[in-house]
């Protein structure tokens, strides 16, 4: 199987979920990691990687959707030091803080908090856009886009229409999980479907915005809903060329402090799957300009060898990050450590922004060269 997958990637034809599905459960790992590397240096031949800087803020822990993974949401009516909605003019002085930091994007992410207007949304992104203009509101996810449609009784294409008006060019591809209803509905019933995810991307491919594609998995999934979910964001994108999603990121569910991971009993995915997921993601979803490794999610020694293994963005530096750290997940980093471990992995760290525009590349004091696979 393995040379009529290499014979079909020589000839620029594309890989069928069957192929797919071999790849992450039969193929060599170090054989797979080969090739993803190999096509990934054929798509950007310079050994740059990519980082953003950037921060997670969150708006409100308040949330109705209960998902079984999830610490950090308190369910709607509770009281305590520990339950928040920030009003408009708090988010905007953290970002002002996030400003200070460096950060070219902020990525704005909460709970589906059923009390909260749709004009709050779009007023935060005007109030955002117009105190901080050089900061990319990276804002809202579909679960949230979901929650303005229950809210404001506007079509997606109309609330992104409202969206983009206000500001806002960029989505953050979260709530994806696995993209399977089968899946979906034993980890968070209460949440939005998978197909609802698509539509609700489909629609802000349509007004023209971009952003990536996100998976969770290491939980409830098979490997045949990995490759259904790979399979529906590789068709979406060939939907709009050249395409909406920039990236795909996934990442491993960490059970920590979460009722899925006391069911779980703690287990979680490890190094070797993470690597082989991000390899068949390289070579599955050929429409994709890039795949991001996680040095945050699955620890700063992974993420550098995933970028052996088809990865060419190292993600951001995430100043803030509350939802993992909730389920008792904590990793930080700073711009220098980032720069640090590609330069340790032999590659030449780029800065980039939302989009994946460089804006600048730092070739100093390189240690050894990456290697670039014979061809």
């Amino acid at each position: 199987m393995m040379n009529e997958i290499i014979s079909l990637i020589d000839r620029s034809e594309r890989l069928t979920p069957a192929h797919a599905l071999w790849l992450l459960q039969d193929s060599e790992l170090l054989a797979l990691g080969a090739l993803a590397n190999e096509v990934r240096f054929r798509r950007h031949s310079n050994p740059h990687v990519s980082f953003v800087i950037d921060t997670n803020l969150n708006y409100t822990n308040i949330c109705n959707a209960y998902c079984s993974f999830c610490a950090f949401y308190r369910p709607p009516g509770s009281t305590g030091d520990d339950v928040y909605t920030h009003s408009v003019d708090e988010i905007v002085k953290q970002i002002g803080q996030a400003k200070q930091l460096g950060c070219t994007t902020v990525l704005m992410q909460g709970g589906l908090n059923p009390e909260l207007p749709f004009s709050y949304y779009t007023d935060l992104i005007r109030a955002s856009v117009d105190a901080h203009p050089e900061i990319t509101p990276h804002f809202w996810s579909p679960p949230e886009i979901y929650m303005m449609k229950e809210i404001s009784r506007l079509s997606y294409e109309k609330i992104f229409e409202e969206l983009w008006e206000a500001g806002q060019r960029t989505l953050p591809g979260g709530g994806a999980e696995v993209l399977t209803n089968r899946a979906r509905k034993e980890i968070s019933p209460l949440k939005m479907d998978a197909d609802e995810w698509i539509s609700i991307e489909r629609a802000a491919h349509t007004i023209g915005f971009t952003g990536t594609a996100t998976m969770m998995y290491g939980h409830v999934e098979s490997d045949e809903e990995i490759v259904e979910h790979l399979a529906r964001i590789r068709d979406l994108q060939d939907e709009n060329h050249p395409g909406h999603f920039h990236a795909f990121v996934p990442w491993s569910f960490s059970p920590g402090d979460t009722p899925l991971g006391r069911k779980l009993k703690g287990n979680r995915a490890g190094p070797n799957r993470y690597l082989r997921m991000l390899a068949v993601a390289r070579l599955f979803l050929d429409n994709f300009e890039h795949i991001d490794a996680s040095w945050f999610s699955e620890g700063k020694k992974a993420g550098q060898i995933a970028l052996h293994f088809g990865a060419d963005d190292f993600g951001g530096t995430l100043f803030d990050e509350n939802v993992m750290n909730e389920a008792g997940h904590y990793n930080r980093t700073d711009v220098d450590e980032i720069k640090l471990m590609i330069r340790e992995s032999g590659f030449v760290p780029i800065q980039r922004n939302t989009t994946y525009d460089t804006l600048a590349i730092f070739e100093e004091t390189l240690p050894v060269p990456a290697v670039q696979p014979s061809t």
